[in-house]
């Protein structure tokens, strides 16, 4: 019996996987995670980030380079 059109699997990474994938530390990952600007679930006393808000934290947070420039000025 179907339900009608399959979604697809959410993936969910874990904090070690989300700071390897951003090159930063697993203590970054936790402070964007508690405060707010990282989506995740908690699991018993982990977190799981789903790889979907990973994508869009990191979509968002992109700069042009002429942006990064006049950053650093």
């Amino acid at each position: 019996m179907t339900s009608g059109p399959e979604r697809p699997r959410l993936r969910y990474l874990t904090v070690a996987e989300v700071a390897e994938t951003m090159r930063v530390s697993k203590m970054t990952v936790y402070r964007l995670v508690h405060g707010g600007e990282l989506p995740a679930v908690r699991v018993g006393r982990s977190f799981r980030v789903p790889q979907d808000a990973l994508e869009a934290y990191l979509a968002a947070s992109s700069v042009e380079v002429g942006d990064a420039d006049r950053l650093t000025s």
